[in-house]
């Protein structure tokens, strides 16, 4: 945390909010009509003054939020990325990017918290916002001490810009900094409204994060408590009976630009469609599409592929046929293009989207993969992706352009909280028949799989892997890893050993020879990498190094961390 973020988050949280934006959910002051002394004059403005913390801090976490929670869990494989193998240093760019990038996340939530303290606005629109601000400081931190462990706490930027602090702070033991979210958690919950315009974090918002956080923090100490997970059952269960919200119909109509803000969305990063300022956008169809997908030519992801683990865990494979394998769960095209998959929400103005007509027909591909497939996989991203141009205006109702959209990046899901509260019901137990953590249970899972049976038992395993399917691919899976690392470390260790994390060979050929012929050949020749090397996963990987500038900056962050009583050192 180097003096000039410091300084960056005091200076742009007060006078950068200057942006523009094509929702009026996301709509902010124009540059030269006011500055930081007149502005926050009424109701209007608080609210104006908030929304950019729903997209602009959050920008350069956009790469980390995949290399960290979907590469290092093994999600995605992505070539030669320190995170898939584990060697991760405190120069990466990713890695660098993502810690600056929530630093500055807590940094402006401070300081438009503490300006809203002086504004003039109803008292109802003052509390909303403010909520609004803890919220996305807890998510800042939560993420923070999943991915480094113990970090420094910054309860107010402006006072340790002012005491001198900032270089000297000492990291915080990893219980001490959940029970400092959890405390900002429950301060937003008491000032945020219990239902607020759809897109905007709410009381259940607030709530349904705090659940996840007590799973979370449950197994800190090395065992797992029960009072933490009997709160987080509570809180889930809160939202499940409360919030007024429901799963949407369609797995894959959440992810769709016309749903940017829909009832099953907790909390989602809403991005506006544009570049100026720079930040304000998503940026991830040009990360993880293949190139040629949209016309901006602005897409190079198509080296990054959905794992073969994943594609395992899913129940098929790469090297079967579309016309025989066994794809009963929805969500896996709605995560990943594979062989025969074609998607009418995708290039609309085209008929659809066809993955392979799109590889290997290159008229119909123009400007894309010329007849390669891309992926040694088998399978290319589908989640973050908006489509074409055509796509987004029918979204949206604007353009999007090169390296930007305005696709929602959704980071808290009610299906989320739904096996939050399976999984804390369960409590220390290895399985439940509770009829409430079945019926959570089996709400996602029977969207998922229409027609499924439901259980009547479901154990840790069963809620483990639904998990995994149903938060694919969206930054999430990595931190599943890190809270099971907790309380059972070398279970966590073993299960990402034992990943096929690996590529397969001469897929391209079966792909391609499919498409012009129909036909469905697999040699020997075509195979899992038989020389796939095991990740050296230790305890150590579970907490990532910090950026070395900031060891630089601070070497305090070197030495062990320190205990602090929260509740009696800050307050809100």
């Amino acid at each position: 945390m180097k003096l000039k973020y410091f300084k960056y988050w005091t200076f742009t949280a007060l006078m950068g909010i200057g942006m523009a934006s094509c929702e009026n959910f996301l709509d902010r002051p124009t540059e030269d009509n006011y500055n930081e002394s007149n502005f926050y004059q009424n109701s209007e403005q608080c609210i104006q003054g908030v929304n950019y913390l729903y997209n602009s801090p959050w920008y350069d976490f956009q790469r980390g939020f995949i290399s960290v929670g979907e590469v290092m869990s093994g999600n995605v494989y992505a070539g030669s990325s320190p995170y898939l193998n584990f060697t991760v240093n405190g120069t990466d760019n990713d890695l660098v990017n993502m810690s600056y990038s929530l630093w500055a996340a807590i940094g402006h939530a401070n300081t438009v918290y503490n300006r809203l303290k002086t504004a003039s606005a109803t008292q109802q629109v003052i509390n909303q916002c403010m909520g609004e601000c803890l919220t996305w400081k807890a998510m800042a931190y939560f993420y923070l001490v999943r991915s480094f462990g113990a970090v420094p706490i910054v309860h107010d930027n402006t006072a340790d810009l002012n005491s001198g602090s900032y270089n000297t702070k000492f990291k915080v033991e990893k219980a001490d900094v959940y029970e400092y979210i959890i405390m900002t958690l429950e301060k937003a919950i008491e000032l945020l409204p219990g239902k607020s315009e759809l897109g905007r974090i709410d009381q259940y918002s607030a709530k349904g994060l705090l659940a996840k956080v007590y799973l979370t923090k449950s197994g800190v100490s090395g065992t797992r408590n029960a009072d933490d997970l009997a709160k987080a059952a509570q809180y889930a269960k809160d939202v499940i009976d409360n919030s007024g919200r429901n799963l949407l119909a369609n797995y894959s109509d959440v992810f769709r630009l016309a749903n940017n803000k829909n009832e099953e969305c907790l909390i989602s990063w809403h991005w506006s469609a544009g570049r100026d300022p720079w930040t304000q956008q998503n940026t991830l169809q040009s990360d993880l599409a293949m190139v040629g997908f949209d016309e901006f030519g602005d897409c190079w992801g198509g080296y990054k592929g959905i794992s073969v683990d994943l594609q395992d865990a899913f129940g098929i494979s790469a090297l079967e046929s579309p016309d025989s394998r066994s794809d009963i769960d929805t969500r896996r095209q709605a995560t990943m293009m594979m062989a025969g998959d074609v998607y009418s929400y995708f290039w609309q103005d085209k008929g659809g989207f066809d993955y392979l007509k799109f590889i290997y027909d290159g008229e119909y591909g123009k400007g894309g993969p010329a007849g390669e497939l891309q992926t040694p996989t088998g399978a290319n991203f589908v989640k973050h992706l908006y489509g074409n141009n055509n796509d987004h205006i029918l979204g949206l109702g604007v353009s999007a352009g090169n390296m930007y959209s305005g696709l929602a990046t959704h980071i808290l899901r009610l299906s989320d909280v739904y096996l939050v509260y399976a999984e804390a019901k369960m409590g220390v137990a290895s399985s439940t028949s509770d009829a409430s953590a079945l019926a959570a249970y089996n709400a996602v899972r029977s969207r998922a799989i229409p027609n499924t049976t439901p259980k009547t038992t479901i154990t840790w395993e069963d809620v483990w892997k639904e998990r995994r399917l149903e938060l694919a691919c969206e930054g999430d899976r990595w931190y599943d890893y890190v809270r099971l690392s907790y309380y059972e470390s070398q279970r966590a260790i073993n299960e990402l050993t034992n990943q096929r994390r690996d590529v397969y060979y001469g897929i391209s050929d079966v792909y391609k020879s499919y498409f012009e012929s129909g036909s469905w050949a697999v040699s020997t020749d075509v195979r899992y990498n038989p020389d796939a090397k095991a990740p050296n996963v230790t305890i150590s990987s579970f907490t990532l190094p910090f950026p070395t500038e900031d060891v630089v900056f601070n070497p305090n962050l070197m030495k062990d961390p320190i205990h602090v009583d929260v509740r009696s050192e800050y307050s809100y």
